[in-house]
């Protein structure tokens, strides 16, 4: 059985020794000494605060793995920006059993998640919001891109260039190159191929 390759991050010693320590007595479970060896980040603060987030979020920008989040406080008015950082678990300190914070790392690592319900009512509600006062009055969907761009990143994953789908879409190829362009700078992607996977995931396409 191939090992789920586990990574630990945390403020201080001793939470992550004792962290790494209570993964290690799992046979499935491989402790990796950085993230980019990782399946799985186990990621552990005594609050979420602003600076936790930007740490989150620039972590999960360097190494796109799920993260289980292990704290004592969460706002939920920040449990979109943290599920935005591949977030998918958050075991509150006082519940984090050695038994809960092993189902959840390996619940991460098969494509699943863990969330107390109260956040959980709290992410949806967010989602909500986003999609109906953000994205909807800007003609975008919950994968952040506009029915146009969905439309170019289609033809594109379907191998056509930009002047075959300027003509099959009848644009200017100067506008699907603005289209393009304006998809991989708005979402941070680094070139064509990386935004027809972007939208792949997103299941746009």
């Amino acid at each position: 059985m191939e090992r789920v390759r586990v990574a630990v991050q945390a403020a201080d010693p001793v939470t992550l020794a004792g962290l790494a320590s209570c993964l290690k007595s799992r046979a499935e479970l491989l402790v990796v000494p950085t993230q980019a060896e990782a399946d799985v980040v186990v990621f552990a603060a005594d609050s979420v605060t602003s600076e936790v987030l930007a740490d989150l979020r620039q972590s999960a920008q360097r190494v796109s793995v799920p993260r289980v989040l292990v704290t004592n406080e969460l706002n939920p008015a920040n449990v979109l920006a943290a599920v935005e950082s591949r977030v998918v678990a958050v075991l509150p300190r006082t519940a984090a059993t050695g038994a809960r914070l092993i189902n959840s790392v390996l619940a991460a690592a098969s494509g699943g998640g863990v969330m107390p319900p109260d956040l959980l009512g709290e992410l949806l509600k967010q989602v909500d919001y986003l999609q109906r006062e953000v994205l909807t009055p800007r003609g975008l969907n919950a994968s952040g891109l506009t029915t146009r761009e969905i439309d170019v990143l289609r033809l594109m994953a379907d191998g056509l260039d930009t002047a075959e789908i300027a003509q099959k879409l009848c644009y200017s190829e100067r506008t699907v190159k603005n289209v393009v362009y304006g998809v991989t700078s708005r979402l941070n992607l680094r070139n064509r191929p990386h935004a027809v996977a972007y939208a792949m995931r997103a299941g746009v396409i």
